[in-house]
């Protein structure tokens, strides 16, 4: 199977590409550098005729970004996956998408399914739901795999705060499901090689870190790490159980079910928490790190 996989230059990129490349899969790397001017009617230059399958690597988990603009997300959660999408469809591809349990307004009380209808309650979710609804009805042979929160994006807000002295603020009532960046290029290599078996397993899942935590105790665990607190036995950084400004487009309950992936896919969930000190350091590496594969870019 030739597998083209759609890429900025984060993290997952770069993990997931060096995991495929232990694989018998042909891979493809096209990444996209720039999203602010990007001609979407180019994408049959873009794609390789020979792509059976496309993995859309942009994962998208920050809500405050897509807030400080709007275009740019939807550019990237929209507008290019459905510019993916209808080439998929127009020349018989299979893709993957990213989604995120930003898609619902967090009300349930209960974990969310899979077949959960989404109502986001910001641009980020607003943004990803829309996909998620137009590439049901735009390519049959689709999976949209829904995520929980990016561990790196609050690593990023305790160092920051540590940097700053600065309290850091969060919430105890917003709960929900951290995924480390490798533990979801682990899921996504394990969905391409069942696809490469001829799984036709067309449709939308999800997948979180085995443990559900509010994000006030996710924050107090970071800033006890070594590697952010030291050998001090004060914390360097503070965090206070208060409503940051940005929780209004954060769902209380973003907790994902994810029965239907181990069921479908033999996937199963991972403690995030085993994954902190590699999370920590990749959060430092930035882009500086090559995946080793030629692949192909847009400007």
């Amino acid at each position: 199977m030739n597998v083209l996989v759609v890429h900025d230059n984060g993290v997952l990129a770069r993990l997931l590409l060096k995991q495929l490349s232990s694989t018998h899969l042909e891979v493809t790397p096209l990444l996209i550098s720039d999203l602010s001017d990007l001609d979407l009617s180019g994408v049959e230059q873009w794609v390789p005729r020979a792509t059976d399958l496309i993995v859309n690597a942009m994962w998208l988990t920050d809500p405050e970004a897509a807030e400080a603009d709007p275009e740019l997300a939807r550019t990237k959660a929209f507008s290019l996956p459905m510019a993916l999408a209808e080439y998929a469809a127009a020349k018989d591809m299979i893709l993957i998408q990213l989604s995120t349990s930003y898609v619902f307004d967090g009300r349930k009380q209960s974990a969310y399914l899979s077949s959960n209808p989404g109502n986001p309650i910001g641009q980020l979710g607003i943004w990803q739901w829309e996909c998620e609804q137009v590439m049901r009805t735009v390519l049959p042979r689709h999976i949209l795999l829904r995520t929980g929160w990016g561990l790196q994006r609050f690593i990023r807000k305790v160092h920051k705060a540590a940097g700053s002295r600065e309290p850091l603020r969060l919430s105890s009532r917003h709960r929900g499901q951290p995924v480390a960046t490798s533990d979801l290029a682990r899921v996504l290599r394990a969905m391409a090689l069942q696809l490469d078996c001829g799984a036709e397993v067309w449709g939308t899942y999800q997948y979180a870190g085995a443990e559900e935590i509010s994000q006030y105790d996710l924050g107090l665990t970071l800033a006890d790490m070594p590697e952010i607190n030291g050998d001090v036995d004060e914390r360097a950084v503070h965090v206070v159980d208060e409503l940051p400004g940005w929780a209004a487009v954060e769902p209380e309950n973003a907790t994902l079910g994810c029965t239907k992936i181990r069921n479908t896919f033999g996937v199963k969930q991972l403690s995030w928490r085993s994954a902190l000190e590699e999370e920590l350091a990749l959060s430092g590496l930035g882009v500086a790190q090559g995946h080793g594969l030629k692949g192909l870019k847009v400007d």
